[in-house]
């Protein structure tokens, strides 16, 4: 995972410098990513992803793109965001339930928590990119009167207090538990344990693809993994359980990244592909099989072709689904 170093005039970044790193930092640094995947998989929450829709992704990135921001703060203000929402939500539900015995009341209480969320959510988006910003620390932080600017230009008139406020709420209700991974991070320790391993690619445009890869991951997620779902359980139809247990599948940042990788090495360099995958499953155990649906998802979202048929014999982390009955 290299260090990042800020261009001159518009403050984006130059991409990573791999090759920078100590191995023995490298190796405690996986062994984390790893760790705080699992341990996130196995508390997921029933709502994750439900905040992830295109159009919110699409803002988000236009916003950072805006205010010329690095590219990790982009996908940090996505989960930021992402987790806020289903708190709050959690909170607020908990807070009305007290209607749970009328099926009225429980829609009127919908409705209400709907609506807060809803007269708030542009609000709650920029505090979460600005504090998204703040955890940058070599690009220019958003300042209140850069978004008190950006929220005036859509007519809302919200004052620095309010805005000060809004980010306070995002501070407590996630008990100022900001500063998480995201998929990037996942990509660059891989770009950098995989050239330590010797497999050969090129450092630089790789992760310029696998960027680019990722942000269509991110703007496209639905698409792409409904196409995996249908792969794993060899079923255009899945269930209700079957799409329930793949939550997993979708949420699995360590499976992203790799998938991503894969994918900008296919169309880059396909020669190395083989290769790179046998070191990727070595590296995170994720079976060759998997990454190849994974990728296949990704390419036929950009070019679009037919379902591949499962090799015999090999598994893939999409086992956790049940088979369709």
């Amino acid at each position: 995972m290299g260090s990042q170093v800020p261009l001159e005039g518009r403050g984006r970044d130059s991409g990573p410098l791999f090759s920078g790193v100590a191995p023995e930092i490298i190796e405690d640094t996986l062994i984390h990513l790893a760790t705080e995947n699992e341990q996130y998989l196995s508390e997921l929450p029933e709502q994750a992803g439900c905040f992830k829709e295109t159009r919110i992704v699409e803002f988000i990135f236009l916003l950072s793109e805006k205010w010329h921001l690095d590219q990790s703060t982009r996908y940090q203000a996505v989960e930021l965001l992402e987790r806020f929402l289903i708190k709050q939500v959690e909170q607020m539900c908990d807070d009305r339930g007290s209607t749970k015995g009328s099926t009225q009341g429980q829609r009127s209480s919908w409705s209400s928590v709907r609506d807060q969320i809803t007269n708030t959510f542009v609000l709650r988006l920029v505090s979460c990119v600005q504090l998204a910003s703040k955890l940058s620390l070599h690009y220019s932080r958003v300042t209140s009167d850069t978004a008190l600017r950006f929220l005036q230009s859509l007519k809302y008139s919200y004052t620095k207090q309010e805005l000060l406020e809004s980010e306070l709420a995002v501070l407590n209700t996630l008990h100022f538990h900001i500063n998480v991974s995201t998929p990037l991070a996942y990509v660059e320790l891989l770009l950098e344990v995989l050239g330590y391993n010797g497999c050969l690619l090129p450092a630089k445009p790789l992760h310029q693809m696998c960027v680019q890869l990722l942000d269509l991951c991110y703007l496209t997620r639905e698409t792409i993994y409904d196409t995996l779902l249908k792969i794993a359980i060899e079923n255009s139809t899945p269930s209700k359980l079957q799409i329930a247990k793949f939550l997993t599948v979708k949420e699995d940042f360590m499976l992203l990244a790799v998938g991503v990788i894969s994918t900008g090495v296919f169309i880059l360099s396909p020669g190395h592909w083989e290769q790179a995958v046998e070191h990727l499953n070595c590296i995170t155990g994720i079976t060759p099989q998997s990454i190849l649906e994974f990728s296949y998802a990704v390419v036929r979202r950009i070019v679009g072709c037919t379902t591949p048929k499962q090799h015999r014999g090999t598994k893939s982390p999409q086992d956790r689904i049940p088979p369709q009955k």
